[in-house]
């Protein structure tokens, strides 16, 4: 008898220590921690387009001798950020030519002011992103917009001149971006 209250006196004391450790840690965590302030202003956000579903129909039906490469991406999504740059690189090589690259954000509106405003900075194409609540989107948009994108994976490209167009569903290699573009710049 004596032994098992030895042994229950024991057990609560290291409770006890236990609790109070947890407690101080706490307490250091909170003391410890600093408030972190967004990186972007609104005004740098702002500068971001937000568009509807309806409008980003209407600039995807658009005709024209203009090559439009219209890349709908997030930026959570590693194929997609693996893509950006063999898109960037077209862009400058392409810049006086007839060819517009726009990005749709597929991010949540939560990302927009940060994960998606620090992605356009970070490869200089702030004004070629619009962004796109995808959560508005319906088998609708996507019947009336693509042949064979149901909106069912990222990243997904749709490259356009005139009437030809050319879907890409996934991720694009360099080597498939060039004979893509190619292949609408001859």
């Amino acid at each position: 008898m004596r032994k098992f209250l030895i042994y229950s006196i024991l057990s609560l004391s290291f409770l006890a220590c236990k609790k109070n450790d947890e407690k101080v840690a706490e307490t250091e965590a909170k003391e410890d921690s600093i408030k972190v302030e967004p990186t972007k202003s609104e005004a740098d956000v702002a500068q971001l387009k937000e568009l509807s579903p309806e409008k980003i129909s209407q600039v995807l039906k658009l005709r024209s001798d203009t090559l439009y490469v219209t890349n709908f991406f997030a930026t959570w999504c590693g194929p997609c950020m693996q893509e950006i740059p063999h898109f960037r690189k077209k862009m400058e090589e392409l810049e006086n030519k007839p060819v517009k690259f726009t990005f749709v954000s597929l991010d949540n509106k939560t990302d927009w002011a940060t994960a998606v405003s620090d992605f356009a900075d970070e490869y200089d194409i702030r004004e070629n992103v619009i962004l796109l609540d995808g959560t508005l989107l319906n088998q609708d948009f996507f019947k009336q917009n693509f042949q064979s994108w149901s909106g069912e994976a990222i990243p997904f490209t749709l490259i356009r001149k005139g009437d030809k167009s050319d879907e890409t569903i996934g991720s694009m290699s360099e080597n498939a971006l060039d004979q893509k573009l190619n292949q609408f710049l001859k």
